[in-house]
């Protein structure tokens, strides 16, 4: 059904307004709020693309790019919004603070645009702009501005490694590990966003073993690939 296309596609432009509630957030310095807003659009990021093949909106709308759509929408709310979190939190030294930012905005441009960005078989190449997890972890770990900094620059340095990194809906090797273990996460996240400011030591460190999950097994099957 035609209508239902546009629904989709209206459901997927809704991670625009998300961006823009979480940056109105940010400028308050409602820091919880506009993680939420941000944890809102990783609901409707997750499920979008099941949502558009089910309703065929790319045979029913063929003339609207739906991937394009997608892809401004991750970028406001996975990259852009995030670069302001790292200027108006300063979560790095001052002298610091543009050079982080745009760099995260500019390495994550590049990451966006090449062309295997997302490759057929469905892995992320380079580091996929998790920005917003980097900077909520970032904000509830309260490390020092110097390591913050050091820390982002070394995913900003990630975006250009070429390794193939999960697409944990769409990956089918490992994909239900991926997928019951990032829902026990995402529950973690949400009690951590509960607490905040005031985060739970032990949930904060438990949570970071799906991460380390995540990039164990995307730099295995990364090199294993290479080797086949």
């Amino acid at each position: 059904m035609l209508f239902g296309a546009w629904l989709v596609h209206l459901y997927t432009a809704s991670g625009a307004v998300l961006a823009f509630l979480a940056a109105r957030a940010i400028f308050l310095d409602d820091y919880k709020a506009a993680f939420s807003w941000l944890a809102l659009q990783i609901v409707v990021d997750a499920t979008d693309g099941a949502l558009a093949r089910r309703a065929q909106v790319s045979t029913r709308l063929p003339w609207f790019d739906g991937a394009k759509l997608d892809d401004i929408t991750d970028y406001l709310t996975y990259v852009f919004v995030p670069a302001l979190v790292v200027w108006k939190a300063a979560l790095v030294p001052d002298e610091w603070t543009v050079v982080v930012a745009s760099a995260i905005l500019l390495s994550s441009a590049y990451g966006f645009n090449r062309a295997d960005a997302k490759t057929a078989d469905h892995f992320f190449t380079g580091f996929p702009s998790y920005w917003n997890i980097v900077a909520f972890y970032l904000m509830v770990a309260r490390f020092g501005r110097g390591v913050n900094a050091a820390i982002l620059m070394a995913f900003v340095a990630l975006v250009f490694v070429p390794i193939r990194y999960l697409y944990p809906s769409r990956t089918t090797q490992w994909k239900a590990a991926t997928i019951g273990l990032g829902v026990l996460w995402g529950a973690l996240m949400v009690l951590m966003l509960w607490q905040y400011p005031e985060v739970s030591r032990g949930a904060f460190w438990v949570s970071l073993g799906y991460p380390a999950y995540y990039f164990a097994v995307s730099l295995w099957l990364s090199t294993t690939s290479r080797k086949n």
